[in-house]
């Protein structure tokens, strides 16, 4: 059984940092991609990272890239959102997911393409 569990939310003050896990159990992260997404209250849940377990291959909306890294390690079967930089714009829950048939690429993401999600973890900027 696929489960995914976020960690890694919190309060950070505007221009502040943090890191969020995904710890995925009952597979490996070796198939297809694992994203990031997010969603604020009253707003439609955003892609803000993908990477495609093939070959390392990462996306990023324009919102969020040169700020937010995604990056995986295998060994510990979980995936790491390192945000920097945060803006008021960018409180929202944070969901893990995955699909073994995705690729990651420049046309975006949408959630209907993630057969997978863990539960969210909350992030809040504030001063």
């Amino acid at each position: 059984q696929v489960q995914l569990v976020e960690s890694g939310g919190g309060l950070v003050q505007p221009g502040g940092s943090l890191r969020l896990s995904c710890a995925a159990s009952g597979f490996g992260l070796d198939y297809g991609a694992i994203a990031w997404f997010r969603q604020a209250p009253g707003k439609k849940r955003e892609g803000v990272s993908c990477i495609s377990t093939s070959d390392d291959s990462t996306y990023y909306p324009d919102s969020v890239k040169g700020r937010f890294t995604i990056s995986r390690d295998s060994t510990k079967k979980t995936v790491y959102l390192q945000m920097n930089s945060l803006k008021p714009e960018d409180p929202a829950v944070y969901y893990c997911a995955t699909d073994f048939d995705y690729y990651c690429s420049e046309s975006g993401l949408e959630e209907t393409d993630f057969s997978s999600w863990g539960r969210g973890t909350q992030v809040t900027v504030s001063s």
